[in-house]
């Protein structure tokens, strides 16, 4: 796997080089991470949290945000196992991950 937070051969790709589909996916994308990421962290629910790592790992596979995927498959199977409480590193990771990501896609001038 790429070690870029977000793969942009593969994205280009997923979208047949078409620049404004790419801004558009990576503005949705910022906003799910951002949306996700709250529920993992802060909801009470875990299949809510579930979910939410399940559907931010898919999100973050269709742009190439491969490190994002990862963290979240991570959080995805610990909660699948039945553990409320995903370790503190798996939970930074994810963080990390996620803040990487958005980084990269705000220095493209796609999203916030």
């Amino acid at each position: 796997m790429s070690q870029k937070a977000i793969d942009t051969e593969h994205l280009s790709r997923q979208t047949g080089g078409d620049r404004e589909l790419e801004r558009e996916l990576l503005t949705l994308f910022a906003q799910q991470c951002a949306t996700h990421l709250r529920t993992i962290h802060g909801s009470a629910d875990p299949k809510a949290r579930l979910d939410a790592a399940h559907s931010l790992k898919g999100a973050a596979l269709a742009v190439g945000a491969w490190q994002v995927a990862e963290a979240a498959d991570r959080i995805e199977q610990d909660l699948g196992q039945g553990d409320k409480h995903p370790t503190e590193a798996a939970m930074d990771a994810l963080t990390l991950a996620a803040a990487e990501a958005r980084a990269v896609i705000c220095r493209c001038d796609c999203a916030a």
